[in-house]
């Protein structure tokens, strides 16, 4: 074929590309690549253009002129039959995946596909940025379908019935009744009393809320004291009240209640206005589960067996929201929540035994707890920060803090929150250190990096405080960023520590299991699996100066700095996200059979859409670490 015939085929195909995304906006460079490469290809009605058997794709098909069926692997006889058109695409996610297609593509009629072989296509996600990103959504499509299907395991209730995913628009069932500051306090009892209301809202002229007062107030403020029934309400109202947005659902809410140990959340709309009040005694009618008791009953407990029970009780409600569906991420910060809570009870209950007044200290907690994302299985990861002035005794100070810190994690562990194998634990000398020494041991990680050193240290990089005085978390963290920003060689080592591990893709089998003789064909997915996203999300925040500790934030917020594209970025937290559900799930199956939680899932045990989802996952994964590797040049 002559130059002339070849350039004017070249247009035509450009032409029609042009329009259909996301065509339509690629680069021009990058389209004359994509209609150079393309083989306008023929299929005969009813014939079968691309299936499982075929193979992996090694095609990239767009659809120029007929239409397409697709048939779902396993769909039912009676589903709704997808139907493909002119300037759509198929056969990505097997491609990217360098594996078969899960459904089978057939001719509806007289069908004429442009086609791209896989390694031109690849070559195109590299030029073109547009291409790339439609790519990913793609890729994010599938992660939102997989986590569906994993809900519908999970939850057979009606799409109508109120659960705890249910939007605080539909929980608010009655109109709110709110008052003015300069209401009295007498006014606002009488009114209580009339309406039969657990709290009242103090909201300002423009109906935004600005206080609330509840029935526990009344003998706290008044009663108690002897105060004036005739002073105006904002006098003795807790300021500043909890907010949500109508849109928020009742598990936002119930970890709202849990993190600031309140009872009650104000909805909001979108401007700010009181719409409703959402009490514990609503959720608990949600969710049969007792929030409120579980709370009251950590706050008040008076024994570690009580608390054992609480602790209990929290991973029951856990397991409630993931039978309603709800993502891993809002599990996993729910669950390290609600411990936190049971953690600092049990260090109250010890401070009544040990003598710690006068002394500025801080409980630190590390690893997953430190980065809010426990799961179902959690051991103790937890460390003491102190201040030691010139006139205290530095050895005998460190001596009563061990004593505590011991009697401590041996609670915790009664509460289910085993001893640490590798004793990272405040009981541990190396972590029961004063500021300084915490300072200077991040210090040495950072100036001498050593590999294996480094790797047994990542761990506290992901701390947070739990009890004590916060600042002095805070000033650790100011002080590490401090020696980690502009220090090449330290971050250079941690990125060569994150591609220590890779993505457990195989290039014949779907995957490659461990070699473990008491578990064969499973995958560790806490270290071939979270641990991927982590030490790159690590990284990431420790490179740009993030204060957040975790995961999904941290991706998220460097990605801001990173000039990561956002659709980029969620694909990864989707894949993340994918992995901790897979987690969390395989955890409460074992455990319902009673067996010890565990991270070792069978891929051969999953269905066919978890399978593709979790291969794109490990996919998202080491697109992470492509991108460390191109930074850090590894």
């Amino acid at each position: 074929m002559s130059n002339g015939a070849t350039e004017m085929l070249v247009s035509a195909c450009i032409d029609e590309l042009r329009a259909y995304p996301p065509f339509d906006r690629m680069e021009a460079e990058s389209l004359r690549f994509l209609a150079e490469h393309v083989k306008l290809a023929h299929y005969p009605k009813g014939s079968r253009i691309l299936a499982s058997e075929m193979g992996v794709a090694r095609t990239l098909h767009i659809l120029q002129r007929g239409k397409v069926r697709v048939k779902r692997s396993g769909g039912s006889s009676d589903s709704s039959p997808i139907i493909l058109g002119p300037g759509q695409c198929f056969s990505i996610g097997a491609l990217m995946a360098q594996r078969e297609v899960s459904s089978a593509y057939i001719a509806r009629d007289d069908v004429f596909c442009y086609e791209l072989p896989a390694d031109d296509f690849f070559s195109l996600t590299q030029k073109s940025t547009v291409f790339n990103l439609f790519c990913t959504q793609y890729i994010a499509g599938l992660l939102r379908q997989s986590q569906q299907q994993l809900q519908l395991q999970f939850a057979q209730r009606a799409a109508e019935q109120k659960t705890m995913n249910s939007p605080l628009a539909r929980i608010v069932s009655r109109e709110p009744v709110s008052v003015a500051p300069e209401t009295s306090v007498r006014q606002v009892v009488e009114a209580m009393a009339k309406h039969h209301l657990g709290s009242m809202v103090i909201v300002d002229a423009a109906q935004q809320p600005v206080g609330i007062f509840t029935l526990s107030d009344i003998l706290k403020r008044i009663v108690l004291p002897g105060a004036s029934l005739d002073q105006p309400i904002e006098t003795v109202m807790s300021p500043k009240p909890q907010t949500l947005s109508l849109a928020a659902n009742a598990h936002d809410a119930a970890l709202a209640m849990a993190m600031h140990g309140i009872r009650h959340v104000l909805a909001v709309d979108d401007g700010g206005r009181l719409q409703g009040v959402v009490s514990e005694r609503d959720l608990f009618k949600l969710q049969g589960a007792g929030l409120r008791q579980i709370r009251h009953a950590i706050d008040s407990a008076s024994s570690v067996e009580v608390l054992r029970h609480a602790r209990e009780d929290v991973r029951q409600l856990a397991l409630t929201m993931l039978a309603e569906g709800v993502g891993g991420q809002e599990i996993t910060r729910f669950i390290s929540t609600l411990n936190d809570t049971v953690t600092r009870r049990i260090i109250e209950l010890n401070l009544d035994r040990h003598d710690l007044y006068g002394i500025d200290w801080a409980w630190l907690s590390f690893g997953s707890e430190g980065r809010d994302e426990q799961t179902f299985t959690t051991d103790q990861d937890n460390g003491i920060v102190y201040i030691c002035t010139d006139i205290m005794d530095r050895e005998q100070t460190q001596l009563r803090f061990l004593d505590f810190a011991r009697d401590v994690n041996e609670d915790l562990d009664k509460c289910g929150f085993p001893l640490c194998k590798g004793n990272i634990m405040a009981s541990n000398p190396e972590l029961c250190l004063t500021l300084e020494e915490w300072e200077e041991k991040f210090a040495h990680w950072v100036r001498t990096p050593e590999p294996l050193a480094l790797l047994n240290a990542t761990i506290f990089f992901d701390f947070r405080p739990l009890y004590g005085r916060f600042n002095l978390a805070h000033r650790m963290r100011l002080s590490l960023l401090r020696q980690t920003q502009g220090n090449p060689l330290f971050l250079r080592m941690l990125a060569q520590n994150a591609l220590e591990v890779a993505p457990p893709l195989g290039r014949i089998r779907d995957f490659v299991t461990g070699s473990d003789p008491e578990h064969p064909g499973t995958i560790d997915l806490k270290k071939f699996g979270a641990r991927l996203f982590t030490d790159v999300a690590r990284l990431f925040a420790l490179a740009n100066q993030v204060e957040a500790t975790n995961t999904v934030a941290r991706l998220k917020r460097a990605a801001v700095l990173m000039n990561i594209p956002p659709d980029e970025v969620a694909a990864a937290v989707e894949g993340f996200n994918f992995i901790q559900m897979l987690r969390l799930r395989h955890q409460h199956f074992e455990q319902e059979h009673g067996r010890e939680g565990d991270n070792l899932v069978r891929p051969d045990e999953l269905n066919e859409i978890e399978r593709r989802i979790l291969k794109e996952a490990f996919r998202q994964a080491r697109k992470l670490q492509a991108r460390l590797k191109l930074d850090y040049q590894i």
